[in-house]
């Protein structure tokens, strides 16, 4: 790129996370190093008849006929990106770039595999902006776990924090980044976030999730359950170490018999303990825990992880920041690092043999007609 690596970058990032709850999108200014600034965000949840058509898709590599799908999943985040520009009052020429995480359907780094479906040429030209996409791939070819890749993202945000501090992000799946003094980093899944409890409720009660944990609440955590779930050989393995959506999906199995409001304490449980068993695989134990994520919105959760971990634990606002659109300014900030050819991934947040940079540029075509680009299906 011929941007001086001095000046601040404008880029807008997506993420669509393995909640499947929707698109988000934010603003960020970075000069790939510093946040100079975080603008804009906002949410556009995915209609449910689209979300159904994504959760078909869970699971395997995409087919040809399920191009249609990759497509309108695409143009869906062309709008959020032309919604958030109207938002944030910028003209589209003010953006230098877009990075595109995708939706993450398949997740096997013991196979080098990774798929995150979305296509950054068409996003391109829907949006007449430079996009990044296709962040994890890189690293799982040079036998990284391709996940997780927020790290450096929040080893950025947390630069004058008190250390050692963990920034946990529970969406379907939860993930830890550790953050010492100077560049000691590291970062790996703790075990499932969101997904399970998701799942049980959508089984069990015909609904999407545990709204505010109130079920949860109102049940009893079944012990021995849990700890059978905890015994998961997952939970002995040392980091880095990753995971798919549905990689305890198994667990729902294991629930037979208990009420709605009992599965879903057990489940939350399963969450919280499991990160409080990430603690002995970090350097040191965190003196606070900042929590983003969708996770952060369910005092029954945050009350476990409370009295899970031993230390403070708050939503990230507490820090200032913005924990609905925290995800996706970190894959602006990696886009930026793409474009510069910085590390987007480290030995210790991934596993990687180096520092690797990653991600593929799709250039937007000179003369981009945003007027008249192709609404989604």
């Amino acid at each position: 790129m011929t941007k001086s690596e001095a000046k601040p970058w404008t880029a807008i990032g997506l993420m669509s996370g393995t909640s499947l709850d929707g698109i988000d999108a934010a603003v960020i200014a970075t000069d790939g190093t510093r946040v100079i600034f975080t603008g804009a965000s906002r949410t556009d949840p995915y209609p449910a008849p689209f979300r159904d058509r994504l959760r078909s898709l869970l699971g395997r590599a995409p087919a040809d006929a399920d191009a249609e799908t990759i497509r309108a999943f695409t143009r869906l985040n062309a709008r959020a990106v032309d919604a958030l520009i109207v938002d944030a009052g910028l003209p589209p020429e003010a953006v230098d770039v877009i990075g595109f995480h995708g939706q993450t359907v398949l997740h096997r780094p013991e196979d080098g595999v990774t798929v995150q479906i979305g296509d950054g040429a068409l996003l391109a030209a829907e949006t007449g902006i430079d996009v990044v996409a296709d962040f994890r791939a890189a690293d799982v070819t040079a036998g990284g776990e391709g996940a997780p890749f927020a790290a450096l993202y929040h080893a950025a945000l947390a630069g004058d924090l008190e250390k050692p501090i963990a920034v946990l992000n529970v969406g379907g799946v939860a993930n830890a980044t550790w953050i010492g003094d100077g560049d000691d980093i590291s970062a790996f899944d703790t075990g499932p976030g969101n997904a399970l409890v998701d799942d049980w409720m959508r089984a069990s009660a015909g609904l999407g999730l545990d709204f505010g944990g109130t079920r949860a609440a109102a049940g009893r955590i079944d012990e021995t359950v849990l700890a059978d779930l905890l015994a998961n050989p997952y939970f002995h393995r040392p980091p880095p170490k990753s995971l798919d959506r549905d990689d305890f999906a198994g667990a729902l199995a294991m629930l037979d018999g208990l009420s709605i409001e009992d599965g879903a304490a057990t489940l939350t449980a399963f969450t919280a303990r499991s990160v409080a068993l990430a603690r002995t695989a970090m350097p040191a134990p965190p003196t606070r825990w900042l929590v983003c994520g969708g996770g952060r919105r369910n005092p029954t959760l945050m009350a476990m992880l409370r009295d899970a971990v031993g230390a403070p634990v708050d939503a990230v606002e507490a820090a200032g920041w913005n924990g609905d659109a925290l995800e996706a300014q970190a894959f602006g900030f990696l886009a930026v690092r793409s474009l510069l050819g910085l590390p987007l991934s480290l030995p210790t947040t991934t596993g990687v043999d180096r520092p690797r940079t990653g991600g593929v540029l799709h250039r937007a075509p000179a003369h981009a007609n945003r007027a008249n680009a192709s609404k989604p299906s």
